[in-house]
């Protein structure tokens, strides 16, 4: 067999084992973190299978799409450059996945934490003073004024269309 043929099975192989390998890892692991991000051990299982068929059809996809090579390998060295260069590319696909599944769960857990919250995220450590009224007063010098259903009822007088003013 030509050496780039031997390239492209090592690289299957190897690019497949990591993507069975990490896809497990997180599979197992993230399980725990999703029942915490969604508070419901269902909705956790069916969102982390449904993450694990995307991890694989995203990884695999790039995997195959990664896999071909355009010129000719001359050399086993050559090889080996061309096989740690695509290795590599999937590994940092492998951690951008990752790391963009982690940091969107992370910030819907965020959110909903701050919805269930019943009190503010930190405590206050001092209090506004009042605004001033604008009349100058304060409110404990304000002239007290009666209410108005106390006030004695005042008869209009005739051909006047309704309560004369308190006199001052």
């Amino acid at each position: 067999m030509d050496i780039k043929v031997w390239m492209y099975l090592v690289y299957l192989l190897v690019s497949i084992g990591l993507t069975i390998w990490v896809a497990r890892a997180l599979a197992r692991n993230g399980l725990i973190f999703l029942e915490d991000v969604f508070a419901d051990e269902r909705l956790a299982r069916a969102v982390n299978n449904l993450l694990v068929v995307g991890f694989y059809l995203l990884n695999l996809g790039y995997v195959t799409v990664a896999m071909r090579h355009s010129g000719s390998v001359g050399s086993t060295s050559r090889a080996m450059e061309e096989l740690s260069w695509k290795i590599g590319l999937v590994l940092l696909v492998l951690g951008a996945l990752h790391f963009f599944n982690v940091y969107a769960l992370g910030r819907y857990r965020r959110s909903r934490l701050r919805q269930l919250a019943t009190h503010p995220p930190l405590a206050p450590i001092g209090h506004l003073a009042m605004p001033q009224p604008a009349t100058g007063y304060l409110p404990s010098q304000r002239p007290q004024q009666p209410h108005p259903q106390q006030q004695p009822q005042q008869q209009p007088p005739q051909g006047s269309a309704g309560p004369t003013p308190p006199a001052r």
